[in-house]
């Protein structure tokens, strides 16, 4: 394994441009909007939150893609299966959402009609709180959620795309934190155990080329007494700098090479409720995932069409840690995600 670490500095030059592409345990890199050579409305903010426990989890999302922007709550239920997401557009917001520059500090509000999301730190804890009025047959979203015991390390990446030198992907993925709260669906309210309920950040600041297809895999909870989680992914940008694959033991990092997702064909095309395969290139993971439900949602629309499958399921097999212990799964909830977007 040869991954580049990224050193402490600004992330673009002078010209726009990543000043080193690799990876990192923290955001090492100092992000500034400002800094951006590329069009204006290229430029794309977004806090993503997923937090669940094994029987129900919802799904957080604030983003600023400068010509339009978005309020999303999805509410999973893994019993029965079943799901349902709404996500309000907003237009033209081209960077007034005010989105902060790192995700250790700074808050994110922002309302719209019948739809209001706010991701704030208070103290040691993060607070997501959501209302989406006409979520489900007339009756409202809403949701107050404090995430604490965030782990030491995080999966950091810098990844340029080559067709342009503009372009840029930072990313950071946050796994495993503990979620204390409670969720309105439906008339019914959900509460979330820090015993059993975890919560992972997906924060990520950039300029994208036009069509990408990118897969990603997280898994999040107790594995033997231990907190464990993971971040799978691949396909998005040129990673021969580093790749985005890690394991979190105890809130520790452990660095993985180069990872492949095997999802089963039917028919010429992808199964994706059938059994799949994670294996990498170093003998240090070998899972089958089995799916329980499929949030797919697809967009065909003039110029910008978004295919998405976020599956949902359980892990089975090994996961080898740094020092070559070989941790067993059998069963652990997590999920995989195949999405090909042009916009």
């Amino acid at each position: 394994m040869n991954q580049h670490l990224l050193s402490n500095g600004p992330l673009l030059d002078a010209n726009g441009q990543l000043c080193e592409a690799g990876y990192a345990t923290s955001l090492v890199k100092t992000y500034n909007r400002a800094a951006i050579r590329a069009g204006k409305t290229r430029i794309k903010e977004w806090d993503y939150y997923l937090i669940y426990n094994d029987r129900f989890g919802i799904a957080l999302t604030l983003d600023d893609n400068s010509y339009m922007g978005m309020i999303s709550a999805s509410f999973l239920d893994f019993e029965k299966p079943g799901e349902r997401t709404v996500s309000p557009m907003f237009w033209l917001p081209m960077g007034k959402s005010n989105f902060p520059a790192s995700s250790a500090a700074g808050d994110v509000r922002i309302a719209q009609k019948g739809a209001y999301g706010s991701f704030t730190h208070e103290g040691d804890a993060r607070r997501l709180v959501m209302r989406i009025e006409n979520f489900d047959d007339g009756k409202p979203f809403a949701c107050d959620i404090r995430l604490t015991d965030e782990p030491r390390d995080s999966m950091v990446i810098a990844t340029p795309f080559p067709q342009k030198p503009t372009a840029f992907y930072y990313n950071q993925k946050i796994i495993a934190m503990r979620a204390t709260g409670t969720v309105e669906y439906r008339g019914e309210k959900y509460i979330f155990d820090p015993k059993e309920s975890f919560g992972l950040l997906d924060w990520g600041r950039g300029v994208w080329t036009y069509e990408n297809t990118w897969y990603w895999s997280a898994l999040q909870g107790e594995l033997d007494g231990h907190t464990f989680g993971f971040n799978l992914g691949y396909g998005f940008g040129d990673t021969s700098a580093a790749s985005e694959n890690m394991l979190f033991y105890d809130g520790v990092a452990q660095k993985l090479d180069r990872v492949v997702f095997e999802i089963p064909q039917k028919d010429g095309k992808d199964d994706f409720l059938s059994p799949w395969r994670f294996t990498d290139n170093e003998g240090r993971l070998d899972l089958t995932f089995t799916p329980i439900l499929d949030r797919a949602s697809k967009t065909d629309v003039l110029v910008i069409c978004s295919d998405q499958h976020q599956v949902f399921g359980r892990f089975s097999g090994k996961a080898v840690l740094d020092d070559g212990t070989a941790l067993v799964l059998n069963g652990m909830l997590g999920f995989a995600e195949k999405v090909r977007n042009k916009w």
